[in-house]
Parts: structure tokens; sequence; C-alpha cells
């Protein structure tokens, strides 16, 4: 099981190298999850990390059939071409690929977070401005989380 957690403010220094945090890499398994990441255009063009072998799991387990060939062929073009593998140096950096860093508009000062599987690199201002529109969302989801947790555990109970 992968779960990336956390918020980090960053830099991305002159070399685009971006720090990885000890408590970040701490939490993915080497054996299972890899050493290095693939570097990915995500939604909302986000520029995401993903564990390298856990990244090449879910890139196998695609299904390119549940769209029509010329979707799937502009998909994995598009995709593909987008992504790369990424090392982890000694000093526990990635470095990022330049034009990927254009594409999404990312400069020095970065925001990264866990996203439960992988990572993303956010913009600082751009992060800080998405939680203020999504903060109250998240607090109605997540009583309606616990609201569901707690039935089910009456449920298992017996009450």
């Amino acid at each position: 099981m992968l779960l990336l957690t956390g918020e980090y403010e960053l830099t991305i220094d002159e070399k685009n190298r971006l720090s990885v945090p000890a408590r970040i890499r701490e939490q993915i398994d080497p054996q299972e999850h890899g050493q290095g990441f693939y570097q990915v255009l995500g939604v909302n063009r986000i520029l995401s990390l993903y564990p390298d072998k856990y990244y090449q799991r879910i890139a196998l387990a695609v299904a390119p059939r549940m769209v029509a060939p010329d979707e799937s062929l502009a998909f994995d073009r598009v995709n593909y071409a987008l992504a790369g593998r990424v090392e982890l140096d000694r000093q526990g950096r990635v470095l990022l690929n330049e034009k990927a860093l254009r594409r999404v508009g990312l400069k020095e000062q970065v925001t990264l977070i866990g996203a439960r599987d992988h990572l993303e690199i956010w913009d600082q201002q751009q992060w800080e401005q998405y939680l203020e529109e999504h903060l109250l969302d998240h607090e109605q989801m997540l009583l309606k989380a616990r609201e569901e947790a707690m039935r089910r555990e009456r449920e298992t109970a017996g009450w």
C-alpha cells in the first residue's frame, strides 16, 4: 500500500533540482515502489511524481480497450511523451524536466504535496488559493466520512 502525505514548501534550484523531503522518502518502500520517480503531467497541468515501480504497474494496468483505438493512441502519445523517469541523487533531489516546468508555469517557490499515491508540485500561491477554495468542501466531506465510519462501526458491533 502506498500512502504519501504532507505539505512542504520547497525551492527549485537554478539547475531545476527539487529536494524530496526525508519524510516523503521514508514513506516509499524502495523494494515495492522503486527508488526513483516518474515525472508526469497530471490533471489540471499539475506536475506529479509517481514512485517508479508504482507508475509502471499503473501504466501496464491501463486498459486500452476502454476507449476507441484512435483515442487510446492519442492518450498514449501525449501521456508517455510528457512522462519521464527521474532519479534521486545522493542528497535526495530529483532533476525536473525544464520543458515540463515551463509548460506548467513552475518557478522557484513550490509546494510539494502528498496526494495518496503520488506527489504533486504546485506553485505556492496557486496551492494556497486552491486550499482556500476547497477547505469548506473538505470539511463537509470529512464530516460525511466520519458519519459513515461510525455507521459501519455500529453495524459491525451489532447495534
